[in-house]
């Protein structure tokens, strides 16, 4: 499996767990751990300016997304 293929395919089960579970993955629960790891990983990619572009439109397109379920504090 090449590089590209291991990125499409954590992208899409990060994707499809948002859309699954109408939240982000929990650093802690084990089974997500390895998603937001991920996640992790290319945020910092992405602020340091070595995310390639094709990967950049789709990590940001998964960014909206998942600003969309971001945790909210009921007490405001």
């Amino acid at each position: 499996m090449r590089q590209d293929e291991r990125w499409m395919t954590r992208y899409k089960e990060v994707v499809s767990f948002i859309e699954a579970n109408h939240r982000n993955p929990s650093k802690y629960v084990g089974a997500e751990r390895e998603l937001v790891n991920w996640t992790k990983q290319q945020r910092k990619l992405m602020n340091a300016g070595e995310l390639k572009e094709p990967r950049l439109g789709m990590f940001k397109e998964m960014l909206e997304l998942s600003e969309q379920y971001k945790r909210k504090n009921q007490w405001i």
